[in-house]
């Protein structure tokens, strides 16, 4: 929590990559482990594929991918590039000459798998518009798609199946000089993913893009993902994630953000501690985190928050805590501030009072940023 220090226990030790830009957000090395996030519109809608990118900018997202399956998608990605507040990585498929016209369209990165869209002469066109560009290229190995001649060496998708098939997929670009590359091996099942991503993560320092593809809808998707995911980033891999949900991209953003945060890998607006409720509970716990969720999402210096009913649990989460409420009785409760017992609030203005606490520190610490930056 930030206001105490972190103890040993709770490090990582985060693999040694290479370091690449996608425009402007570095990844791997030393770089914060980003979030990301695909939009599901009609790309060739200019307007709604915008709006969508802003909206999961918003909730925090460092990069979006946009799938350009044709011309139309590929003209409108000139002013989608333009306009957008983060990154863009064009999703290719097979066609070279859509990822030729991404990378002059202004996409920081291309997503393809070189192998897959044509003989060496397609694939060196690839990479000079790459390079010409500015661009970066993610490897996208998939289990759903492995290269025919493996699936008939190995019998079936497996991790040894899908890192060979990055392996390959890498050997094309070095063998082009091109090293801007980050690459990903995903599966929706997860035990599959995360045995690949293990041997990848032995076999090249190039950075490691992660995922469980196909998840599935918002609840199972966001366990299944928490799972996968946050197994392979405590082992220290991974440099950049994605939470592939059946639901509106700005919810994998945040599923991404709460998968990081819980490993203190990442911190970005109110992290808040709440029990589940029981009897014991002096006001309507599930109710008022539902409210503070919604009233604190404009939010984004890290904050931590406890949310306790009563006094078993709550004067200890509240010492771990930045800002804390733990009922009482008679209507009312203890707010404690920086772990410490500050004064007591009814719990009919607790939730207005918690919101101005949290936005007054904010602000400081808003303030403090800005001074540090001049």
């Amino acid at each position: 929590m930030s206001h105490n220090p972190i103890r040993p226990w709770r490090n990582i030790d985060r693999r040694k990559s290479r370091q690449i830009m996608v425009g402007r957000v570095p990844v791997g090395g030393d770089a914060p482990i980003s979030v990301q996030t695909m939009t599901n519109t009609d790309s060739s809608d200019v307007r709604a594929t915008l709006d969508q990118i802003i909206r999961a900018a918003d909730a925090g997202a460092d990069i979006v991918r946009v799938s350009t399956p044709d011309v139309a998608a590929t003209q409108a990605l000139r002013e989608i590039c333009r306009e957008s507040p983060v990154p863009i990585v064009a999703d290719i498929h097979f066609h070279y000459k859509r990822a030729i016209e991404a990378a002059e369209a202004g996409a920081a990165c291309l997503r393809i798998n070189p192998g897959n869209i044509g003989d060496a002469t397609r694939v060196r066109e690839v990479i000079k518009a790459a390079r010409d560009h500015g661009c970066s290229i993610r490897i996208g190995v998939n289990a759903g798609s492995l290269e025919k001649h493996l699936l008939e060496k190995y019998g079936e998708p497996c991790p040894d199946a899908m890192v060979e098939s990055g392996l390959d997929h890498i050997k094309i670009l070095q063998d082009n000089d091109f090293h801007e590359f980050k690459i990903s091996v995903k599966a929706s099942d997860v035990f599959l993913a995360a045995a690949a991503y293990q041997q990848l993560a032995d076999a090249t320092d190039a950075p490691i893009h992660l995922g469980i593809t196909e998840a599935g809808g918002f609840v199972g998707g966001t366990v299944k993902s928490a799972i996968g995911l946050g197994n392979l980033l405590w082992m220290g891999i991974g440099d950049t994630i994605r939470v592939s949900l059946s639901a509106d991209p700005v919810e994998e953003v945040k599923v991404g953000f709460e998968i990081l945060k819980s490993l203190g890998l990442r911190t970005r607006g109110v992290q808040i501690i709440s029990c589940p409720s029981c009897a014991r509970q002096g006001f309507d716990v599930i109710k008022t985190v539902e409210t503070l969720e919604k009233r604190l999402e404009h939010i984004k210096q890290p904050m931590s928050l406890s949310i306790i009913g009563c006094v078993v649990n709550g004067p200890g989460e509240a010492l771990m805590t930045d800002i804390g409420f733990t009922g009482g009785g008679a209507g009312a409760g203890m707010v404690y501030l920086a772990g410490k017992q500050n004064h007591k609030m009814t719990n009919e203005q607790m939730v207005d009072h918690i919101v101005e606490l949290v936005e007054k520190r904010a602000a400081e610490l808003d303030e403090a940023a800005a001074q540090a930056a001049e």
